[in-house]
């Protein structure tokens, strides 16, 4: 699976009815501007003590504003044998321009 994707594909996913577990790492204030549907908002450095509210094992996709904060969340949980995940590129500064 490749480690990136792209936020044209997973609206397009989210579109088609796809139910996919997203995390958003943003912080408060940043999600409270919007978050996309479905996502579970677990702030980057809350990981450590919530990453087992995560699935181990299957596809993951990571989000922030731009896709660095989710880089960063991706090699953490990577470094704790989670498997399957993808970070969106591009983040939410991408993903707003979509509609």
């Amino acid at each position: 699976m490749d480690p990136i994707i792209y936020p044209s594909e997973v609206k397009s996913r989210l579109e088609n009815g796809e139910k996919l577990t997203i995390i958003d790492v943003r912080e408060d204030e940043e999600v409270a501007q919007g978050m996309i549907p479905t996502a579970v908002h677990i702030r980057l450095h809350d990981l450590p003590h919530r990453h087992n509210e995560i699935p181990e094992s299957e596809e993951i996709i990571l989000v922030c504003r731009s896709g660095g904060r989710s880089g960063t969340a991706q090699d953490y949980l990577d470094s704790l044998g989670y498997t399957g995940l993808r970070n969106m590129v591009g983040g939410m500064l991408e993903w707003v321009t979509l509609d």
